[in-house]
Parts: C-alpha cells; sequence; structure tokens
C-alpha cells in the first residue's frame, strides 16, 4: 500500500470569499463536462461555498457531475481524468459517502486541494439537495453569514478535516428544512 498524499490530511482553512472562484469554477465546470460528457446525464454544477459569491471559504472549488452509472465512468473515464491532474479516491476511503465516486485535483505541489469532483448518479437527492444548499446561501446573506462562522469556528475547534465536515451537517440540514417549508 502506498502512503497517503499531503492533501489527504490538509486541515481546512477559510479563506476571504474570493471574486476569481466563479470564473474558476465555470472553467473547471466546463472542462469537466467535456472529459465526461459521454456519461453525464443532469449536468456539471459548481457547488460549495466557492460557488456562493461573497462567502469566505477553504480555497478548493467544488463541482459536481450527475452520470448515468457511476462505476461505468470510473472504468472509462479515470484515465482520462487522471491525465488533467484528478487523483481518484476509492469508495473505501471516501468515508460516508458510498453513493458517490470522488476526485481530487490538488495543486502543483501536492499538497494542498484545488478541486474536488463529486460524480453522482442521475436523480440521486443529494444533487438536489446540495443545489438547494447553494441557492440558499446565495439567497440570504444572513444565511450565508451564519454559515462563515461556523466553518471559522471549525476550523479552530475540529480535529480534521472530517470532522470539519461533520460540524457542519446539522446546519444544512436546517437549512434544507427551511427550503422544504418555502
Amino acid at each position: 500500500m502506498t502512503d497517503p498524499p499531503p492533501w489527504a490530511f490538509e486541515k481546512p482553512e477559510i479563506h476571504p470569499p474570493d471574486p476569481s472562484w466563479a470564473a474558476r469554477g465555470a472553467a473547471v465546470r466546463a472542462r469537466i463536462a467535456d472529459l465526461l460528457a459521454p456519461w453525464l446525464a443532469e449536468g456539471v454544477d459548481h457547488i460549495g461555498s466557492t460557488s456562493v459569491p461573497g462567502l469566505a471559504a477553504k480555497p478548493v472549488l467544488d463541482v459536481m457531475a450527475s452520470v448515468r452509472d457511476l462505476d461505468e465512468v470510473v472504468a472509462a473515464a479515470r484515465a482520462r481524468l487522471e491525465r488533467e491532474g484528478w487523483c481518484y479516491v476509492p469508495p473505501d476511503l471516501d468515508v460516508g459517502a458510498p453513493w458517490r465516486r470522488f476526485f481530487v485535483q490538488p495543486d502543483e505541489t501536492g499538497r494542498h486541494r484545488r478541486a474536488h469532483l463529486h460524480v453522482l448518479p442521475s436523480g440521486h437527492p443529494r444533487r438536489t439537495a446540495q443545489l438547494t444548499f447553494r441557492d440558499a446561501l446565495r439567497a440570504d446573506p444572513s444565511l450565508a453569514a451564519e454559515y462563515t462562522a461556523l466553518k471559522r469556528e471549525l476550523t479552530r475547534t475540529a480535529s480534521d478535516r472530517e470532522a470539519y465536515t461533520q460540524g457542519k451537517t446539522e446546519f444544512v440540514h436546517r437549512v434544507l428544512a427551511l427550503r422544504r417549508e418555502d
């Protein structure tokens, strides 16, 4: 077994909002759409905090691709993605997310994450939840500010990346519940 890459243990760090995230997200989204075109179902979306204008975030772009068959994408497109610098994270290492296939694109140093690719099966409820959460933050600056405060607190208190992500879960569920009530 090989040693895990340094980016696997990178501690989350929140950066001030960066207006370039939108353009970078659009570029990554478009490139992934080209690379995965034969397998796409519902397209590719820029999600996560970098997709919300004015929101402080980890400077890691998250894109989500909806495909017809997860395993077919891994089998047929993995080499294509790897040539573009994407590293596949097998399901047994992608803790708590058996419903997706996950790729990380590290920076030139190999120490920091530049982007994440979440590959989901067409029609999966997680896609709707991701887009609903993103759009709720875009529409409500006070909600976005509350989320920023939570993320900053978690970067101080969470022991690792998984704890940081877990610490956001209650907030995300609350926002999604609010949106269902609207």
